[in-house]
């Protein structure tokens, strides 16, 4: 009687002299693949095999050569591919990363950050006394450049970061003039500055935007202010003079006629 013929198995594990147990497969290139680490039993090893058969087999399997890119020089660019970044946002990228993650993930690869890592990264920036808003956006950061990984250039299968409400901020509420109390300020100050506070308050315009408004911007007959650029500064550059923060930043605004402007 013919002898049944066992199934086919996917990879191979083998039995170390230490008595712990290695696996390898074969990827879609036909190259062999080593697991990053030894196991400590046999089924271990099996369960790690059926895992990358199946992203073999769902087409989800990514080289884990193509992410053994260091993140420091990855981050640099891709802040320097990022199109229509204001001069302010370049350099508050630049300088979050490398006051915040350059530390802890300049010289790592890509494919060694893992969900851990990350979490011991924000618990250590806290623990350190680094505001939880400042920790949120280095967080935010870390999470789109590394999308960018995942989604675009395909060099890592998922990002890593993955806590649950780790880039969101929950600033203080700031405290805000009565009418009244505007304008004696505006009456406080010295004449030349008088305009900036009424149109700023009662225009709801960011610091910026009002120290960048021009005389054609205004139409006193109208009433109203023309927004189309903002004023900001750059450490190292100075007053760097340009669009608003964003499109929908460029409007009219009307004014309210409670201040003469005589």
């Amino acid at each position: 009687m013919a002898r049944k013929k066992a199934p086919r198995r996917f990879g191979y594990v083998r039995k170390m002299p230490s008595g712990r147990y290695s696996a390898s497969y074969l990827d879609p290139n036909n190259r062999r693949r080593f697991a990053p680490d030894t196991f400590s039993s046999k089924p271990e090893a099996v369960d790690w095999l059926t895992v990358q058969e199946s992203l073999i087999v769902r087409r989800e399997w990514t080289d884990p050569d193509r992410g053994k890119v260091p993140f420091g020089p990855y981050a640099t660019t891709w802040i320097a591919e990022r199109p229509g970044l204001r001069p302010r946002t370049v350099y508050l990228y630049r300088w979050t990363l490398a006051k915040h993650l350059a530390p802890s993930f300049g010289r790592v690869f890509l494919s060694e950050i893992d969900p851990a890592m990350v979490r011991r990264w924000r618990l250590r920036l806290l623990e350190e006394g680094v505001s939880s808003s400042m920790v949120a956006k280095a967080y935010r950061l870390l999470r789109a450049i590394l999308n960018t990984a995942v989604d675009h250039d395909e060099l890592i299968r998922r990002n890593p970061c993955r806590i649950q409400g780790a880039g969101s901020e929950t600033p203080d509420e700031r405290p805000v003039l009565t009418v009244a109390e505007v304008m004696e300020l505006a009456e406080r100050v010295p004449d030349r500055f008088r305009a900036m506070i009424l149109v700023a308050t009662f225009g709801t315009l960011r610091y910026g935007e009002a120290s960048g408004l021009q005389r054609a911007d205004l139409d006193l007959e109208a009433g109203t202010v023309f927004v189309r650029r903002s004023l900001t500064e750059v450490r190292g550059t100075g007053l760097v003079l340009g669009p608003p923060k964003s499109r929908a930043g460029l409007r009219t605004v009307s004014l309210p006629g409670l201040w003469s402007t005589n």
